[in-house]
């Protein structure tokens, strides 16, 4: 079985992580970190830093990734790291697709009323458009 994780800097996305590992022992399991290009990039400069900010980020998410695979060392698993650029949601599920994964494992931050409103959940759209089974884990 493959299974996707996609991960932030969250801790249900940790949580996630020790989830997959404990309940799947036998999976081959996929970090996946997406870095949205939307989120905080368009700050004074940030159109003519472009290059310099991703790079940035795509550090950050080495280190995190790095983190998460140490989580899955502690229970004896091993995974595969992958960072992409990209709406989360469409990423998620793109890769899944692109990599015949057969489930996904995501945290969710557990947001209710208007604060999902109006933030929207990666957890929720992945769910509505993942053509695989799909664990939220709290």
């Amino acid at each position: 079985m493959d299974i996707l994780i996609p991960i932030d800097d969250s801790e249900p996305a940790m949580k996630a992580v020790e989830h997959a590992v404990r309940e799947y022992p036998d999976a081959d399991l996929t970090l996946l970190h997406v870095i949205d290009p939307s989120v905080g990039m368009y700050g004074e400069g940030g159109i003519y830093a472009y290059d310099s900010i991703l790079e940035t980020r795509r550090e950050a998410a080495d280190d995190l990734l790095e983190n998460a695979a140490e989580i899955a060392a502690n229970h004896d698993g091993s995974v595969e790291r992958e960072t992409v650029v990209g709406s989360p949601s469409n990423e998620i599920v793109a890769v899944t697709e692109s990599k015949d994964i057969d489930h996904i494992v995501i945290g969710s931050h557990g947001r209710s009323g208007a604060s999902r409103v109006l933030l929207g959940s990666v957890a929720e759209r992945v769910v509505r458009r993942a053509p695989v089974p799909v664990t939220i884990v709290r």
